[in-house]
């Protein structure tokens, strides 16, 4: 029970979009145009793998209320609460924005095999979720990363393929609004119905230094669908979601990866995979590439699950699962490179939206992809380089927009001009530019209060200032330049303000450092001796390299298995008395391990301090 309850923390931590829908349905207020190019995620920089192109709109649902405000501040505090919860543990994803993953073939790579690389991104946390393990027993031999509590290797290898994965973020939640009458029961589609009452008794530690609990008791009250929510005085909300149905199970599929020695085991596998959807990518010692974009995807009776549903109707009812065939996936293309960075994979030419719905903006996807298909022989070296990429294309664009349009003062204007858009620790302009682009989404956030910052962000700063979009400047703004030119001036005055008159002492490197919170750090008397390393570090929220929360980074070559290169950020222990609790932070932060040793005849030569600390030779 404790293995399917980290697959559950899992699930909750890459596929709860819940919050959108009624963001979503908040901003059905905008005028059409807006609403047009919120619902649009078509970009010039996508990244697409299966199908056209062009992004269809959103399929909503008829007669969508908005939600009260007390409502979205009701999912507000839940998010909270949640990501408290899961930051303590590790296994938090914002905006799902978390991980890398690519398949170079034999033929694009100079050792002519071919090459898997995966960084997944997770919230920092110590310890970290991932240790590195070798398994071998009579029928496996894999290595990779697991988590505590899992049987088997989530990520990695064995003799015959290697698999890595992505988050896809299709949406597999629903929200129904219900009708009570006050006295205990809903309306549903058939009539009024009992709501299902139980009460869990959950055990609550008193504090983090005592092993003394309390229990304390919850009521949940659910309909056919799923529990309740959200409860407030203006509304009420059930949830749907894949993770409840008892027979779809996390760790199977990896039980069986584990074991596959082929394609048609691999996809088998797969076929069995129940966890929040992932792209998974596929290296083999044939030299076949693979992807595919596995998990149970709803089918509704109408819509695509975008926006809540009235539980009074049989309009949100879910009628099937996308069938496995017909999930995205390629084998072996022609171009002989896949990549995913969590973004829109599939076009207008797929016959189901709703696996893009939550899918992330194209930025890192697109570096990744133009950086390897521009490169000729490609090689495990080249490989950690990109990893390590800090360069940040949505920023790279807005500096070079004030530049162009002289939109900033002179000091500005002269940091900017000579910036490669390279997020490193030195640089004033890559400090400069987040700001200017955090300004300028703030400032028209403010101007449509019915969006969230985020979708701003992610929809619509860059095409907004791109394209002059005039219905997206803030009220009393009349041209983009006096937006930039406002947004300069503001952020200078709150950079001085935090960092000083200098100048020079405005470097990315002050804000992006490496954070590795323990959850003992504050404890009295021991809690210095779970500090970690704090170096200022490369890379930012949409370059490949995102810093800290890089929760580890995989190269393989199949056939070549001890070239493998496998490295977390801290270390293999969680003790801080252990010399391995953080000997790993040097080798992550060059993402330069040594080899993951695999061959057996090998590794029994080697002092166990080289197989679990690489750093000590």
């Amino acid at each position: 029970t404790d293995s399917l309850a980290i697959g559950k923390i899992l699930a909750d931590g890459l596929s709860t979009t819940w919050q959108n829908d009624l963001l979503r349905a908040r901003a059905q207020a905008l005028p059409p145009e807006k609403l047009a190019d919120l619902e649009d995620q078509s970009t010039p920089y996508d990244v697409i793998l299966y199908g056209e192109k062009k992004a269809k709109g959103r399929s909503g649902n008829a007669n969508t209320i908005p939600p009260s405000s007390s409502i979205i501040a009701a999912a507000e505090r839940d998010e909270r609460l949640r990501r408290a919860s899961l930051e303590f543990v590790g296994l938090y994803a914002e905006g799902l924005a978390a991980s890398n993953n690519w398949v170079i073939a034999g033929r694009r790579t100079a050792p002519g095999k071919p090459i898997l690389a995966n960084d997944p991104h997770l919230s920092a946390a110590v310890p970290g979720i991932w240790y590195i393990a070798d398994i071998r027993s009579t029928d496996v031999h894999t290595a990779g990363v697991s988590i505590p509590g899992i049987p088997g290797i989530v990520l990695g290898h064995n003799e015959t393929i290697a698999w890595g994965a992505t988050n896809v973020g299709p949406d597999v939640q629903d929200l129904y609004k219900l009708e009570i009458d006050g006295k205990g029961s809903y309306r549903s589609p058939v009539g009024w119905k009992k709501l299902d009452v139980r009460t869990e008794k959950i055990v609550v530690r008193s504090s983090a230094l005592s092993p003394e609990t309390k229990t304390v008791e919850f009521q949940v009250n659910s309909i056919e669908q799923g529990p309740v929510i959200v409860d407030d005085k203006s509304g009420t909300y059930a949830l749907r979601w894949t993770a409840f149905d008892p027979t779809f199970n996390e760790f199977e599929t990896f039980f069986r990866l584990n074991r596959a020695d082929g394609w048609a085991t691999f996809t088998s596998a797969l076929k069995r995979f129940g966890g929040p959807s992932q792209n998974f990518v596929y290296v083999d010692t044939k030299g076949h590439i693979g992807w595919y974009a596995a998990g149970r995807i709803p089918i509704r009776r109408k819509g695509i699950g975008a926006l809540p549903y009235d539980a009074a109707t049989k309009d949100g009812d879910w009628i099937g699962y996308v069938p496995f065939a017909e999930l995205p996936h390629l084998y072996d293309p022609p171009s002989g490179l896949i990549v995913t960075a969590n973004q829109r994979t599939v076009g207008s030419g797929y016959k189901y939206p709703q696996i893009a719905s939550d899918a992330s903006a194209p930025w890192r996807a697109r570096r990744i992809f133009d950086r390897l298909s521009a490169m000729q022989k490609i090689s495990a070296d080249d490989v950690a380089g990109v990893q390590l990429d800090a360069f940040s294309l949505p920023l790279d664009l807005l500096a070079k927009q004030i530049v162009r349009r002289k939109a900033a003062s002179a000091e500005t204007l002269e940091i900017l001009k000579g910036w490669d858009g390279e997020m490193t620790p030195d640089s004033r302009a890559a400090l400069l530019t987040e700001e200017m682009q955090k300004c300028v989404t703030n400032e028209i956030t403010r101007s449509n209060p019915s969006v969230s910052y985020g979708a701003i962000l992610e929809r619509i700063t860059e095409r907004a200032v791109r394209e002059e979009l005039a219905r997206w400047l803030p009220n009393g703004v009349k041209s983009y330049d006096e937006l930039l030119t406002s947004c300069d001036t503001q952020v200078r005055v709150s950079m001085a303000r935090v960092f000083g008159e200098d100048l020079n002492a405005w470097t990315w490197g002050k804000k992006h450092t490496a954070v590795f919170p323990h959850p003992l750090v504050l404890a009295p008397v021991i809690g210095k001796r779970f500090v970690t390393r704090t170096d200022p570090l490369a890379g930012s929220r949409y370059s490949p390299n995102v810093g800290s929360s890089v929760s580890m980074r995989f190269i393989a070559m199949p056939g070549d298995w001890d070239s493998s290169r496998l490295v977390i950020p801290l270390g293999e222990s969680g003790s801080p008395s252990s010399k391995h609790f953080k000997d790993q932070f040097d080798l992550w932060k060059t993402n330069s391990p040594p080899p993951l040793v695999f061959e057996k005849s090998k590794t029994d030569r080697l002092p166990i301090a080289v197989i679990l600390a690489p750093k000590a030779n």
